[in-house]
């Protein structure tokens, strides 16, 4: 009798041990989503894109972009921003239009944006305050083009969750991700975000925008990933803007052709480039 409660007491506490010991090892929400931040993503890309368009009466246009990518390092070796540059290629009527993008690492350091018009031969330079605008015509906006600041926001683990895919499910963190100022409020557009990261290999695949001053939801749903040379892209990715639970308008992002290590010039990532196409 004394022998079956010693072995009682002896479980109990190694299930409490093994309790502690998970807790200090669960990661907390701005672990998980430094993770994402630091995953590694590529380098040197080059691809193409194309973006439907798709409206409440389900009105459907398509764009075909080429997209280019490349980290930018000290000589140290430090990565100091990554460069992205993305030309139109159809339709005609807005063909080499052009988007160049500095996406900074320096938290001190705003990123920088360009927009080339070929119709005004002009390029703008996208202000701050501009930053929660449509990117060109989608459900996307371009402070969505950049990785966010994490110091910016305030991050709540809410629970653990699985999303189902045709490949499988997906075991999942669901985070909750709150702007901490007015600031990163009016720049991004949203009021709160909750993210679906992947615990298999830290990338979103799933999240809810809550867009400031209107009852407007957004979702974000990858769709498709594709491993290529050791690095997993988001291949179908949708997102879809609704009100009062209805689709006001809807993108589609479908990834093709992409090839890393492709030793790009960081010549062409300039406005001259964007001006003069590639």
């Amino acid at each position: 009798m004394k022998t079956n409660l010693i072995k009682k007491t002896l479980i109990a506490l190694l299930a409490i041990n093994m309790c502690v010991t998970y807790a200090k090892a669960e990661l907390s929400a701005l672990e998980i989503m430094q993770k994402v931040q630091d995953r590694d993503d590529g380098d040197n890309i080059v691809g193409i894109l194309q973006m439907q368009l798709i409206d409440k009466n389900k009105h459907k246009r398509i764009r075909e972009l080429k997209t280019y990518s490349k980290d930018k390092f000290s000589k140290n070796g430090k990565k100091l921003y990554e460069q992205k540059l993305t030309f139109i290629l159809s339709p005609s009527d807005v063909a080499n239009t052009a988007f160049l993008t500095f996406d900074y690492d320096d938290e001190d350091k705003d990123d920088d944006q360009w927009m080339y018009l070929p119709a005004l031969k002009k390029t703008k330079r996208i202000p701050s305050s501009d930053k929660d605008g449509s990117f060109m015509g989608s459900d996307f906006t371009y402070s969505d083009m950049t990785k966010p600041l994490l110091s910016d926001y305030s991050f709540k683990l809410l629970k653990h969750s699985k999303v189902k895919r045709k490949t499988g499910v997906q075991d999942v963190w669901i985070i909750q991700s709150t702007p901490k100022n007015q600031k990163t409020i009016d720049e991004t557009g949203y009021i709160k975000r909750i993210v679906y990261v992947r615990k298999d290999n830290f990338m979103v695949t799933r999240a809810k925008y809550f867009l400031k001053n209107t009852n407007r939801v957004k979702y974000l749903d990858v769709k498709k990933t594709q491993n290529i040379q050791g690095i997993d892209f988001n291949i179908i990715t949708t997102m879809t803007t609704k009100e009062a639970g209805r689709t006001i308008h809807k993108t589609i992002l479908i990834q093709k052709d992409i090839k890393v290590n492709q030793d790009l010039d960081d010549a062409i990532f300039s406005i001259r480039s964007i001006e003069k196409g590639i």
